[in-house]
């Protein structure tokens, strides 16, 4: 079973720059992609950024230019980057690895326990 561990999390005014940091139990090259989601209180889940094995980026427009996401193979890891952040950026940030983690490339997902952004004004 897999396990994704975020953390990072915390309280940043508003401009400020925070990193969350996503620590995978196997080995992240198993996955088609890995990203980032964000749920705020009472909206519903969305997808921030994701990394492609490949590395190829996506973001969400709300986050471009402000955000990067990066991974780290050796070490089965997977950061965003968060700068000038706003009070919009307020949520849950959740690790996600989308693909079967048998590496076959099946569909799956999983999703780590979540790691809280505040962002005062």
């Amino acid at each position: 079973q897999v396990q994704l561990v975020e953390s990072g999390g915390g309280l940043v005014q508003a401009g400020g720059s925070l990193r969350l940091s996503c620590a995978a139990s196997v080995s992240i090259w198993r996955f088609n992609a890995m990203g980032w989601y964000r749920q705020a209180p009472g909206k519903q889940r969305e997808l921030v950024a994701r990394i492609t094995r490949g590395t190829n980026t996506y973001y969400t427009d709300s986050v471009k230019g402000r955000f990067t996401i990066s991974r780290d193979n050796p070490k089965e890891m997977v950061d965003l980057q968060m700068n000038s952040l706003k009070p919009e950026d307020t949520a849950v940030y959740y690790c996600n690895a989308d693909g079967a983690a048998d590496g076959t490339g099946r569909p799956g997902e999983s999703w780590g326990r979540g790691t809280q952004v505040t962002v005062s004004s």
